[in-house]
């Protein structure tokens, strides 16, 4: 029959029984099911974590300015790795200086993000990530 009309034999399910077979055109339904994976993958939505990197020494206006670009990623919903890195003798203030910038960053931030995670100490940086509001 599938010879009579131009089209071909395909098996569905080989392990009923009886085995069910279907008569359709088998290159029209590959090209549809490629068509579906390429719309399914435009669809798709990867969240990139980007990062921005501060000095203790970062002066007002420039600290604004990474703000606002913090903000520029969170609205295109990646999330923001915040870093402070400590050169030299700078690290013994870490906890105090370091810690009151990170946070006043925060607070600045907080009506347009969540913490994810709040900052810590990872080697000669203080680190904290922050997400975009869902």
């Amino acid at each position: 029959m599938a010879d009579d009309q131009g089209l071909d034999l395909v098996e569905v399910s080989g392990k009923a029984s009886p085995p069910v077979c279907r008569l359709m055109n088998f290159d029209k339904y590959r090209y549809e099911l490629k068509k579906k994976q390429q719309e399914a993958k435009k669809k798709q939505t990867t969240v990139e974590t980007k990062e921005i990197k501060f000095r203790p020494k970062t002066e007002e206006h420039d600290l604004n300015f990474k703000i606002k670009k913090i903000r520029k990623f969170l609205d295109q919903n990646n999330k923001v790795k915040v870093t402070m890195r400590f050169r030299g003798r700078e690290i013994i203030y870490a906890q105090t200086v370091g810690l009151n910038a990170i946070t006043k960053i925060a607070d600045k931030l907080r009506d347009d993000c969540v913490i994810l995670q709040e900052p810590r100490m990872e080697g000669r940086q203080l680190v904290m990530f922050v997400g975009p509001k869902s």
